[in-house]
């Protein structure tokens, strides 16, 4: 059975990863764990950790529901604000995974892609790196 590490955070409702997610288990079964790092978004005014960490809460419980009601096993986690560190955090805790997927927004906008998130990870952790670029979800 192969097991993804999902990491995202404005783009989990996006179709991009639903989509792949829909391909993955079209090629064979397998069970995904989804890290929502506790990020701030700049399109909100004022910063408190409870407000990222509750908006990422409702993001990862959102996710868990259409993962499921698609059929797929899927859990997750609200992971560390750096997605990084958050990815990390989840490999040491259980690094059985067949790749990453790493869903961010498109280049220009994506504070992760500035970062180089997506080669720092298969550089760092030698894991096969899905990357999608999606739209940000609109939760408040």
């Amino acid at each position: 059975m192969g097991r993804y590490l999902i990491v995202a955070n404005q783009t989990l409702a996006a179709d991009q990863l639903t989509e792949k997610v829909h391909q993955l288990r079209a090629d064979g079964e397998c069970r995904f764990h989804i890290v929502v790092p506790a990020t701030h978004a700049k399109d909100h005014a004022s910063y408190t950790e409870g407000h990222d960490h509750a908006l990422a809460e409702k993001r990862l419980e959102a996710a868990l529901e259409r993962f499921r009601a698609i059929g797929c096993e899927a859990d997750g986690e609200v992971g560390d604000t750096s997605p990084f560190l958050a990815v990390r955090d989840c490999l040491l805790a259980d690094g059985t995974y067949d790749g990453i997927i790493v869903s961010t927004l498109p280049q220009g906008v994506s504070k992760w892609l500035k970062q180089d998130l997506p080669h720092r990870l298969e550089r760092t952790f030698g894991l096969p790196i899905i990357h999608l670029t999606g739209t940000p979800e609109l939760v408040n």
